[in-house]
């Protein structure tokens, strides 16, 4: 009779056997044309060396990105990340929501971390990325803040001074908006990387919130927009009378 449990076990053995020895990708070419979409100085570059570097590693056995998009890491991440700093070249205190594996809140972080009084809050939920973002923060000697906490509850004790909040792949608009409400009402800017369905996001947000955006082509993906949020104002009633 087979042991369901032994069976499960020598799985789940063979799979971490596998990730341990599986050879390392060479990302090389996949850095040099993401550092040539979005140029740093050489001190950034070397930040972002040691960021990735401990991604990769946890990488291995936490799910911080998408397997599939392992191979093109610079360019489908790090270089998604840092082209947001275009769009606000003097903003100092950067607020990045579900930062998860870094982006694009640690990348900016490696960024501007030359930048006097420049400073990063990683908002991440749960622990273990958590425990990520210090190590690779620490890493990479990053000027940031890592809250282990929800988005509510940072909200309710979030920095009196923020220049710039971004989310990546956290939330659609209509889900997001509520959540970033309370940081954007006093005219600090909102960077939203998105990908093709941005106008059907935009639509369904607008039935309930009054924005003043901005889109933005991507320089990393042609079918992909960054929404910029200079101004959000909830609709006093729903138009339509949709709700959500």
């Amino acid at each position: 009779m087979i042991d369901a449990d032994a069976s499960r076990k020598q799985t789940n053995a063979a799979g971490r056997s596998d990730a341990a020895t599986k050879p390392p990708i060479d990302l090389s070419a996949d850095r040099t044309r993401a550092l040539s979409l979005t140029p740093v100085s050489r001190e950034t570059a070397e930040r972002l060396d040691r960021f990735v570097a401990v991604l990769l590693q946890w990488q291995r056995h936490t799910n911080l990105i998408a397997p599939s998009t392992e191979a093109h890491l610079w360019t489908r991440h790090v270089a998604d990340s840092l082209q947001l700093l275009a769009l606000a070249p003097d903003a100092h205190i950067w607020v990045d929501l579900g930062s998860g594996g870094g982006f694009p809140g640690l990348a900016i972080a490696c960024a501007i971390a030359d930048v006097p009084g420049a400073h990063v809050h990683l908002v991440e939920s749960t622990v273990k990325k958590a425990t990520f973002l210090r190590e690779a923060a620490g890493a990479a000697a990053a000027p940031v803040t890592v809250h282990n906490a929800r988005i509510e509850n940072f909200v309710k004790n979030a920095p009196k001074t923020i220049d710039v909040v971004t989310a990546r792949a956290l939330a659609p608009l209509p889900a997001l908006l509520p959540l970033v409400h309370p940081l954007l009402k006093s005219g600090v800017l909102g960077l939203f990387p998105k990908g093709q369905d941005v106008d059907a996001e935009l639509t369904v947000a607008a039935k309930c919130w009054k924005v003043n955006v901005g889109l933005v082509p991507s320089r990393t993906d042609p079918k992909a927009r960054i929404v910029v949020v200079r101004g959000l104002e909830r609709r006093l009633r729903p138009e339509h009378g949709d709700e959500f």
